[in-house]
């Protein structure tokens, strides 16, 4: 009898590849089918401004519409936007409340309300100091002389307050009206409103951008019944009121006929002009809470209607430059050439190199710039992502809406990753050691997840939130210290090609953004921040490197490098100067002010970091750890570090703002980071345990720092990107777009890792040799990793954890990763200044460009770039 057959099921793992990589494909085509098919009516979010959206707070601060970004708007933006022209109001309180929103939001020496309660029911004439003239005509009926002038065009030569002005035809032209009607009116005050709106729509349509830029037709406001006086409440009903708008809304936006869609609908018909507006978003903005009298709203109310109000007639009008947070009635700046020209070449590289290889072949000099078989992968996943990019965040197809912070989703995601972390923590069967290579992509991962959620929710508002996040960057930057000094000090290989690898590797991801989302390269932060402590680390010890096994001397490089780092910074006008010569020559535009802030905030961090590598390779060679008063120190130590934590947060929560402890944390910002460490590395099974999710987010920290400005985040950093469509989804959304996030910053590490060994050259591999180390208390060292495996660079993927013999075995790394940083002999001599890399008399025939080469037209077409860039 034949044995049953029993069910089994097995994990397959690229089911997590396949199942991102396809929500990354549904959702692109979905969003392509949404904006051709369905958006087109609306592609630039005007109508979803006006007529959608909803609070994301309770206390009213923030109004989001649906599916794009409001610009709050300050008197910079609207002097650009309104400077010597005109804005014009018509109607009743309601109406007048508005206007003086307007004009206050414009000039903040200008009246928020009228002087007083005898004056109320009066024309006002005000005069901003950017020359923008606001006029507002008392009219509730829309029935005086001086508003018929005005929509007949007979009223320019009064309505012009100043000689000054250029142009006389208004900016915007707002009415509203209907209030009155209810209160004054008697039983035909309705048909009366409604014959004095028809009037007024009539002479609208005729005389069309003649009369203004824009007209905005105010719905009428909803009542709140409780609060309005006896008088008031026996003639205004919210039954009258929802007709009113109705009406109103059927008039300017008539529904329609037959089966054409509304856009077509409006070429077809005379009963709407392009430039009339129905803001119905204000009556969703009314709370009861927030009515004064059942009738007038708060001023927080009045000034997001302002608001919508300007981003409306303004937001296409302003320079569309980088950050791009303003999405609503506003387009996308068209590609320039180089944009073009870049995406193309990013895309299409990889596959001329597959596909015309032996066109290539017969070009040598051509192909020495194109990838092997080995590296097209690569590059075409860093172009193709790159492209992905663009399209989130340059153009319409993924919506981008407000961020908010809510303290309970915040703490919940926050426990809830946590939760993840040690869910799938694992032991290793043996002590890893002292910040071992798995510890530290967990450290990186960790923090990389706290600061992504963070961002997610802009909680950097919230000063007790801002200051450990602030610590964590320092904590990278103790890292960058830590691991770079450690090589310098064990291995001492200065050559060009460790430099070439460490900066290729930290910048190839944002020198390409800079270029094709048309950004500045100093707004990815964090890898210019790296890359200019990698340089001054490299310098520092470099000076007298015959000597680096000095430790007095080590320790005076250290401290005179930090007193010179610290002098630079300590004159403002040192670093002005050097970004003035960066821009003469260069056309380099960065802001020293903004630099300034970024490298004083952590300016002794590093040399901390580096520090403790010197401290603690001494510790090893002396066998502190065999001395009788280790286990005193070893106990000492750790109740001082649980001190230091404890005492950490009390004091970062007493501050009473986060600018407040912006002077503190270059200061103290050490001493949770040394605490942290000595913790965490308390006994062999603190260091041989980590998390597998934070581990893996770890090998790809750098990719999500960088890609989360235009994927998951938008607006680069100001807003957040919603594949999935609508406010109320949120919840999936993040869901959804956290997976094809963490995907695609993971495809890139990859790629990235590889296209860095492509553009520094990789050296045939070696079989191992043993380390003889001048001082006999040292760990021997064990095989020097392959030269074409880049050490790892804190905050980016790290290499294989083991490297092929020649006669197919394996070469077992160290364990900690500044061991493996760091092993192997010093790099024997190399010749001198290279331009071909080959090193064979047929040279025209297998023409290889040095590395020397490489980055000097890297740079030439940089420059290029910057000089002919169109700003």
């Amino acid at each position: 009898m034949a044995p049953s057959k029993r069910f089994s099921w097995s994990f397959d793992p690229l089911l997590p590849h396949w199942m991102a990589a396809g929500a990354v494909a549904v959702t692109l085509l979905a969003g392509l089918f949404r904006y051709v098919f369905i958006d087109w009516s609306d592609p630039l979010r005007c109508n979803a401004l006006l007529q959608e959206g909803q609070w994301l707070d309770d206390k009213f601060s923030n109004w989001q519409p649906e599916g794009c970004m409001l610009n709050n708007y300050n008197e910079k933006d609207i002097s650009t936007c309104l400077a010597s022209r005109r804005v014009v109001f018509v109607g009743d309180s309601v109406t007048r409340q508005l206007f003086f929103a307007v004009a206050h939001a414009a000039d903040k020496e200008l009246p928020s309300q009228p002087p007083s309660n005898e004056q109320k029911h009066s024309d006002y004439n005000l005069t901003s100091k950017y020359n923008t003239e606001f006029s507002f005509i008392w009219d509730p009926y829309l029935n005086t002389t001086r508003t018929q002038d005005l929509l007949r065009l007979t009223d320019v030569a009064s309505m012009t307050v100043s000689s000054t002005s250029t142009v006389s035809t208004p900016a915007m032209l707002v009415i509203g009206s209907g209030l009155w009607y209810l209160r004054y009116g008697g039983p035909d005050g309705l048909p009366r409103w409604e014959g004095a709106m028809e009037d007024a729509l009539e002479k609208v349509m005729a005389h069309g951008d003649s009369l203004a830029d824009t007209v905005v037709f105010l719905p009428v406001e909803s009542i709140v019944s409780s609060k309005l006086t006896p008088e008031r409440a026996e003639t205004m009903r919210m039954t009258d009121i929802d007709a009113m708008n109705s009406d109103l809304r059927h008039r300017i936006h008539p529904p329609p006929t037959g089966y054409l869609p509304p856009p077509l609908q409006v070429l077809r018909t005379d009963t709407q002009t392009p430039h009339t507006a129905f803001p119905e978003a204000f009556l969703a903005m009314l709370d009861p809470s927030e009515s004064i009298d059942g009738l007038h709203y708060s001023d927080k109310i009045t000034k997001a209607q302002a608001n919508i109000l300007f981003n409306y007639r303004c937001n296409e009008v302003l320079p569309k430059k980088f950050p791009l947070d303003k999405t609503c009635c506003r387009s996308y700046p068209s590609p320039t050439f180089y944009q073009i020209l870049l995406i193309g070449i990013l895309i299409s590289w990889g596959f001329i190199a597959k596909y015309y290889a032996a066109e290539l072949a017969r070009m040598p000099k051509l192909h020495a710039f194109f990838p092997a078989e080995d590296h097209i992968m690569p590059l075409s996943i860093f172009g193709f992502t790159v492209f992905l990019m663009y399209i989130a965040d340059r153009t319409p197809i993924w919506d981008k809406e407000q961020k908010q912070f809510d303290a309970w989703i915040f703490g919940g995601w926050m426990l809830f990753t946590l939760a993840i972390g040690l869910f799938t923590t694992k032991r290793g069967d043996k002590d890893l050691g002292f910040l071992n290579r798995e510890q530290t992509d967990e450290w990186k991962g960790w923090m990389q997840i706290a600061i992504l959620i963070y961002h997610y929710y802009g909680a950097s508002k919230i000063s007790g939130i801002y200051n450990p996040i602030r610590v964590l960057v320092a904590a990278y930057l103790f890292m960058t210290g830590y691991g770079h000094a450690t090589f310098y000090m064990k291995k001492a290989d200065f050559g060009f090609k460790r430099i070439a690898q460490v900066m290729v590797r930290l910048n190839l991801l944002p020198i390409a953004l800079a270029y094709v989302m048309d950004t500045d390269y100093i707004s990815y932060y964090f890898s210019p921040l790296v890359s200019m402590w990698f340089m001054i680390i490299y310098f520092t010890m470099a000076i007298g490197k015959n000597y680096n096994e000095n430790t007095v001397f080590v320790v005076f490089k250290i401290f005179f490098s930090m007193a010179a780092v610290t002098l630079f910074f300590s004159y403002d006008w040192i670093l002005e100067e050097v970004f003035l010569w960066l821009d003469r020559l260069c056309s380099i535009h960065w802001s020293a002010k903004e630099w300034a802030f970024r490298a004083k905030l952590d300016l002794w961090i590093v040399y901390a970091g580096m520090l403790t590598a010197l401290l603690y390779m001494k510790f090893r060679e002396a066998r502190l750890i065999e001395h009788p008063y280790w286990p005193m120190v070893y106990k000492v130590s750790l109740v001082l570090s649980g001190a230091i934590m404890l005492w950490y947060f009390g004091f970062e929560l007493s501050q009473p703002s986060k600018f407040a402890y912006n002077a503190w944390h270059p200061y103290v910002s050490f001493l949770p980071i040394g605490a942290f460490v000595i913790l965490r590395n308390a006994n062999p099974v603190l260091r041989s345990a980590s998390s597998r999710v934070f581990a893996f987010i770890g090998t790809c920290s750098l990719e999500t720092f960088i890609i989360q400005f235009h994927f998951w985040l938008a607006a680069d950093t100001k807003g957040i990107l919603l594949v999935i469509p609508g406010t109320k989804w949120r919840p999936i959304n993040l869901i959804v777009s956290s997976v094809m996030f963490i995907w695609v910053s993971h495809k890139m590490a990859k790629a990235t890792g590889d296209l860095t060994n492509w553009i520094c050259g990789a050296s045939k591999k070696t079989l191992p040799t043993t380390v003889t180390t001048a001082t006999t208390s040292r760990v021997p060292q064990t095989a020097s990793r392959a030269a074409s495996q880049p050490e790892e660079i804190p905050l980016t993927e790290p290499g294989k954890n083991e490297e092929q013999t020649e006669d197919g075995g394996t070469i077992p790394h160290s364990q900690r990763w500044v061991d493996r940083l760091a092993d192997g002999n010093r790099s024997p001599a190399r010749p001198g200044f290279r331009i071909f890399a080959d090193e064979g008399s047929s040279w025209s025939s297998n023409w290889t460009p040095s590395l020397a080469v490489k980055i000097t037209i890297g740079g030439v077409i940089m420059w290029l770039l910057n000089i002919t860039w169109p700003h």
